[in-house]
């Protein structure tokens, strides 16, 4: 299959790798010349056979928006965009009904995997119609992790980046239970190993999970996380999921809790969100704050 990717970062770079790797044609492009295969917009859709495929790794919001409206003047009817960006799931109906009028198809793409996906595969949540899915079958067998498991056409536009969101929610509750978890044993005289309790757990526990390896992958590499500053980012999904919560009146106590603590984690050195910090860049290579700035 023939596939063009646009956005070249820490995921689309290894996305194209990987596919490739499947045996697959992929022609990327990225503001940035010497990761790009091709000039501009306008070049890969013209190198690519219709009908074309293309599949879209930038920030959500305004540069998706401006990268959906350039390819809408590009692409002809019988096309099909896939936003495998963090895009809210609003977002995905305004994109293929603005596309959907030009007979392009669209599919919502959520995407986990961060800088593990090259090796390990990526985990996939999609949405849209089942043509435009299926079209798609033989990038998403490339994508996913080998096995029964890692992808699910989980419904119609927007049920993609709506499944990711939660993911993510549930992602940042389990974040802070292991960094609430690190701090109270940390702080204890009676536990003089802390990275040999949280190594412990890693087999036959009801606790082990991949986000306890890297916290153990965290701790190996600064045992007290010392050289890190208590501060963690959002990404913007925890706050979509505890809004989405509201709006169908669902109680979602641990997730919003865990998003309130990043915010706390802005205003004083956060020893929780040293760990949380630590987790985001072991499995997203999202940047980190030196306790030395």
């Amino acid at each position: 299959m023939q596939l063009g990717l646009i956005g070249l970062g820490k995921m689309g770079g290894n996305m194209r790798e990987r596919i490739r790797r499947a045996g697959h044609t992929v022609l990327g492009y990225d503001r940035n010349p010497q990761l790009s295969d091709v000039a501009d917009l306008a070049e890969l859709a013209a190198r690519l056979d219709a009908p074309r495929t293309i599949w879209v790794m930038v920030p959500a919001g305004i540069a998706t928006q401006s990268v959906i409206d350039e390819l809408s003047e590009l692409l002809e009817p019988g096309d099909t965009v896939v936003d495998g960006g963090n895009s809210r799931w609003t977002d995905d109906e305004k994109h293929a009904a603005e596309l959907g009028a030009k007979g392009i198809g669209f599919v919502d793409a959520g995407v986990s995997g961060g800088v593990w996906g090259l090796q390990n595969g990526y985990a996939l949540m999609v949405g849209g119609d089942k043509e435009h899915v299926d079209r798609l079958q033989p990038v998403f067998e490339a994508l996913k992790p080998e096995g029964p498991y890692g992808y699910v056409h989980a419904g119609k536009v927007g049920a993609g980046h709506f499944s990711k969101m939660v993911h993510n929610g549930i992602e940042y509750a389990m974040m802070q239970a292991y960094a609430e978890g690190w701090e109270l044993l940390e702080k204890v005289d009676s536990v003089t190993d802390v990275r040999d309790v949280f190594r412990s757990w890693q087999e036959g526990t009801v606790i082990r999970s991949w986000l306890l390896d890297l916290a153990v992958n965290a701790l190996d590499e600064d045992e007290h996380l010392e050289q890190l500053k208590g501060f963690a980012q959002d990404s913007g999904e925890g706050r979509w999921t505890v809004e989405a919560a509201v709006d169908h009146a669902v109680p979602l106590p641990a997730i919003t809790a865990s998003l309130f603590a990043r915010f706390a984690s802005r205003q004083d050195d956060s020893p929780q969100m040293k760990m949380i910090a630590a987790l985001r860049n072991q499995f997203g290579g999202h940047a980190v704050e030196s306790a030395k700035e």
